[in-house]
């Protein structure tokens, strides 16, 4: 198997015998490494001396009298975010519970970045056994902010951060910030567009999230990015769907929709429920896709054999910013499915 997304953090857990991944002390320890957290040479003695503590066992109890005597209250706050996240993960034993528990709670205190890390980390389980690059790309809708761009007719998204810093640095890094700087004229900078002819060139860059997929609904990305969003589901519900990516909604019965971002789901909502909208927020939808239960028994009893239509959108700013919860939170199961 050809690895990918060591960022990912999956050598730092175990597979429990449902597959899902059990917390260890490893993984916390990776969390308490942060830069946020982790001394400095500046640092106070509690603060090296809590910091030995936990690298020795990071499961120990962190009371607020054992913060209050640091001397940057800064560095005192970031801990009890992460000893935080780290007692949610403690508590829920495996990365996919903490995960799905976020989302039954009133209200989220976990930085989106922690939830990120852990969708990243949940969809390497996942896909650990893909050797598809074009699916592992569409994966990283999931966890990363995408941007979007159509011309004449094509649709390509790309990692938003890396967009940011290759028009910031030409995709010279430091140096090209000095030119740019400096005035000096830089080339153009464009990512590669995976696809199935020149999907080994992802391998060695798999964490680099530096090229982009051709979204149309013609081109492999949206079929790859169903097959995903079919294994997320199947991986924490334990059901059997089949999604495929369609270019319109047909459905005088229209029961039921999930969308995949909070654009997409507003968007859907307002067509639900027969109201207009804007030519510009229609061409926001950037896929609609047709969800099926294979087992009818799944779903829940009024909705049996009715199609669930999930949208994916772009923000007005033509970005992708997924959230994968609305799958679990929001999908119509059967009671006890």
């Amino acid at each position: 198997m050809r690895p990918f997304w060591k960022s990912a953090g999956y050598h730092l857990v175990e597979r429990e015998g449902n597959g899902w991944l059990r917390v260890t002390p490893d993984l916390v320890r990776a969390y308490l490494t942060r830069p946020e957290i982790h001394p400095v040479e500046e640092s106070c003695e509690v603060e090296h001396r809590l910091f030995e503590q936990l690298m020795t066992d990071p499961f120990t109890d962190v009371s607020d009298k054992d913060l209050a005597p640091m001397a940057d209250q800064d560095t005192a706050d970031n801990y009890r975010v992460v000893l935080g996240f780290r007692d949610h993960l403690l508590k829920h034993k495996t990365v996919e519970a903490a995960y799905a528990a976020l989302f039954k709670a009133q209200t989220i205190s976990v930085p989106p970045v922690f939830i990120d890390q852990l969708v990243h980390l949940i969809l390497r389980n996942i896909l650990r056994n893909c050797q598809d690059p074009v699916r592992l790309r569409a994966a990283e809708l999931f966890f990363r902010e995408q941007m979007v761009s159509l011309n004449e007719g094509t649709v390509t998204i790309a990692d938003a951060e890396i967009v940011e810093m290759m028009s910031e640095t030409g995709g010279l890094g430091g140096l090209g910030a000095l030119l740019m700087e400096a005035g000096t004229p830089m080339r153009e900078v464009a990512l590669d567009v995976i696809g199935e002819e020149n999907g080994e060139i992802y391998w060695d860059r798999s964490d680099r999230f530096d090229t982009a997929l051709d979204f149309r609904f013609t081109q492999p990305g949206p079929d790859a990015f169903a097959r995903v969003l079919e294994d997320w589901i199947r991986h924490f519900t334990g059901v059997d769907v089949r999604i495929q990516p369609v270019q319109k909604i047909r459905d005088e019965q229209w029961s039921w929709h999930i969308g995949l971002d909070a654009d997409a789901t507003a968007i859907l909502n307002a067509l639900y429920n027969e109201e207009g909208i804007s030519e510009a927020d229609n061409m926001r939808i950037l896929c609609l896709f047709r969800m099926d239960f294979e087992n009818r028994t799944d779903m829940r009893s009024d909705l049996r054999g009715k199609p669930v239509w999930l949208g994916l959108a772009m923000s007005r700013d033509n970005k992708i910013r997924m959230k994968p919860q609305n799958l679990l939170v929001n999908l119509p199961l059967a009671s006890g499915s």
